[in-house]
C-alpha cells in the first residue's frame, strides 16, 4: 500500500517520464546511467517568468552557465520541502568547487502565504546562495502547467496544507532540462547525476 508521499512521488515520475518517451523518440537520450530520470527530450519545464527572492524578475536564462536545480513547495510544508532543500544543500557541498556550479531555486506554490520575506528566509536557512521565486496565483498555476506539476489545497481544520509533487528538476548550464531527480534519490546519487550533467558542457 502506498503512502500519500509515495503516491506523490511515484505519479510525479511517471508523469515526466511518460513525456520524455512521447518526445524523445527520434533523438537518442544524451544520459547514460543516470538514477534520475533523463528529461532531455521531455517537452516541459522550458521557461517561467517569476520575481525571485532578490526582488528581480527571473526566466531561465538569467541562470545560463549554472546547473540548476528546480522545486516546487511551500515554506509550511512539513516534510517534502525542507528535506530536499537540505538534500540540494548537501549535493553542493558533495560538489566541492562544482558546487559554485549549482543554482538551487524554489518555487512557491502557496504564493497567499509564502510573501517575499518568508520565503527569502526559508530558503537562506539551507545556503545563502538559494533563491526563492513567485507570482500570483495566475501565474503559480501557469508555471506549474508548464512543469507537468501537480498542486493542490487540502482543507486542514481552519487552515490548509499543500499536496505537491516531489521532483526535483535539473537544467544544464544551457539551461536545457536533463533530469528529474526523485524525492528518493540520496544526495550522493544526485550529486553523481549532475556531474554527468557538467560533463555534458
Amino acid at each position: 500500500m502506498f503512502s500519500p508521499m509515495d503516491r506523490r512521488h511515484f505519479l510525479s515520475v511517471a508523469l515526466v517520464a511518460s513525456t520524455a518517451l512521447l518526445h524523445g523518440c527520434s533523438r537518442p537520450q544524451r544520459l547514460q546511467d543516470t538514477h534520475g530520470t533523463d528529461l532531455s527530450d521531455a517537452d516541459i519545464g522550458r521557461d517561467f517568468i517569476l520575481t525571485g527572492t532578490d526582488g528581480q524578475q527571473h526566466s531561465l536564462a538569467d541562470f545560463t552557465g549554472k546547473v540548476v536545480l528546480i522545486f516546487f513547495g511551500f515554506t509550511q510544508c512539513p516534510d517534502m520541502c525542507p528535506t530536499a532543500l537540505f538534500r540540494a544543500a548537501r549535493i553542493k557541498e558533495i560538489l566541492g568547487q562544482d558546487g559554485n556550479l549549482l543554482q538551487v531555486l524554489f518555487i512557491t506554490i502557496d504564493p497567499e502565504r509564502d510573501t517575499p520575506q518568508i520565503l527569502k528566509t526559508y530558503v537562506s536557512a539551507f545556503d545563502p546562495s538559494f533563491m526563492g521565486l513567485y507570482g500570483n496565483l495566475d501565474q503559480t498555476a501557469k508555471t506549474a502547467r508548464e512543469f507537468k506539476a501537480y498542486y493542490a489545497k487540502v482543507p486542514t481544520g481552519s487552515s490548509y496544507t499543500m499536496d505537491h509533487t516531489a521532483l526535483t528538476y535539473a537544467y544544464d548550464r544551457s539551461s536545457h532540462l536533463r533530469l528529474g531527480l526523485g524525492y528518493a534519490l540520496t544526495a550522493e546519487e544526485c550529486a553523481e547525476d549532475i556531474r554527468k550533467v557538467l560533463a555534458l558542457d
